[in-house]
């Protein structure tokens, strides 16, 4: 039998197990395959696939009941796919990709409120506006969420939050005093309907970040 690295062992398993839960439909409460079919399935050892549900069943992710096998547990409202896959976007490139793809969607939220004249006059801006001159506590995903809700597309809005949670770029941190100028004329250019400004303040600070 091929032997693996751990790491990359436990993120095949649970690649493999986020991949039958797709294309099985299985929902919480269901039962996984078994100890064999996994080892089968993915031509490693027993004991390999047994940490790696251990693994998994510390995170609250599956119960194993005894002499019963291995069930879907309820996660509480979120989603047992999104939650594996953050085991997966481990590497460089996947966490590069990441990164990439929710500045994509950032960038499009500020190009439609620029060119929306409704969008551009929502009271928001201006309260953004007066907290960061006043040097008050702001959440740097706060400002971007904002610019992700009032672009409209509920879609771009649910994978940007799973892109944030994934993201290498702390966005839960608070805004610094460096950044907040470049802020500032973020949404100065984006009420006044300048594309090319609000792109270009966007940039420089997502490289503040």
């Amino acid at each position: 039998m091929e032997q693996k690295p751990a790491k990359k062992m436990f993120l095949q398993i649970v690649k493999q197990l986020r991949e039958l839960i797709v294309d099985q439909r299985i929902q919480p409460g269901d039962k996984l395959p078994s100890e064999r079919v996994l080892c089968e399935k993915l031509n490693v050892s027993r004991s390999s696939v047994r940490e790696a549900l251990r693994s998994l069943e510390l995170l609250g992710l599956i119960e194993t009941k005894h002499g019963g096998g291995t069930f879907l547990a309820d996660v509480g409202g979120h989603q047992l796919i999104e939650i594996l896959s953050s085991f997966i976007l481990q590497g460089e490139k996947s966490q590069l990709d990441v990164h990439a793809t929710r500045e994509m969607h950032e960038r499009e939220a500020i190009r439609v409120i620029c060119q929306d004249v409704q969008l551009r006059n929502l009271p928001i801006w201006d309260s953004l506006f007066i907290q960061l001159e006043l040097q008050q506590e702001l959440k740097r995903d706060a400002i971007l969420r904002e610019c992700i809700v009032a672009a409209g597309n509920r879609l771009s809005l649910k994978i940007w939050m799973q892109l944030t949670a994934y993201s290498m770029t702390s966005l839960k941190e608070l805004v610094t005093e460096q950044e907040k100028r470049v802020l500032q004329m973020l949404i100065k250019s984006m009420q006044m309907g300048y594309v090319e400004e609000a792109i270009e303040a966007y940039n420089d600070w997502v490289k503040q970040l």
